[in-house]
């Protein structure tokens, strides 16, 4: 009696202790994977965010004017994450028209800086083509103020009337963003410039 007692007794004893070892195994084990397949997404997370942009402005409006003057601005320019510390060797390019009773003109223009800070960003470029006689040549500023639906426009003429009165304008140099956008029309998005201070 007391050698079966013993055997089944030793037997529970071996079958606790394999249920407890495989226990802590299967709970060991998933967590183990987890942490593992968890890392290189996090790594990749990490380099996605160190990766992004370091500021971009993005995006086409028109300005309200109660005359029914038909201005277009439209942007697409980036400042590369590398470039971080240079906003002058930021890319892209931006247009701009103004139409009223058919007369007016348009202007192309190859970006040379980039200055971003919060929704609101200075871009400026000069104009490599355009319909305006002698602005070919001649830098340009605009400031867009990302609101939303209801974005603000600024560009360093406004003072002047015309991109042609700018004498030897600097880069990232533009006016307050006063002008608003044409209800509908503004989808503008700024990406925050990030420099390491």
């Amino acid at each position: 009696m007391k050698r079966r007692t013993k055997i089944v007794v030793l037997g529970s004893a071996l079958l606790l202790t394999a249920g407890v070892a495989t226990a802590a195994t299967a709970s060991d084990t998933p967590r183990q994977r987890t942490t593992a397949s968890d890392a290189p997404r996090r790594q990749a997370a990490a380099d996605a965010s160190r990766q992004r942009e370091a500021a971009a402005l993005t995006g086409t409006a028109k300005l309200y004017r109660s005359a029914g003057d038909d201005i277009t601005f439209s942007f697409d320019a980036h400042l590369a994450a590398e470039d971080r510390a240079d906003p002058s060797k930021a890319t892209g390019t931006f247009e701009f028209s103004h139409y009223l009773k058919g007369e007016g003109a348009r202007a192309e223009v190859k970006v040379d800086c980039l200055l971003t800070g919060g929704k609101v960003a200075v871009v400026s470029g000069v104009i490599t083509d355009s319909d305006l006689p002698g602005a070919e040549g001649k830098r340009v500023g605009v400031t867009v103020h990302d609101l939303g639906r209801h974005d603000r426009l600024g560009y360093s003429w406004a003072a002047t009337g015309s991109p042609l009165d700018s004498k030897e304008l600097p880069k990232c140099v533009s006016s307050a963003p006063f002008e608003k956008v044409l209800k509908g029309t503004g989808d503008f998005t700024v990406v925050p410039w990030q420099p390491e201070l």
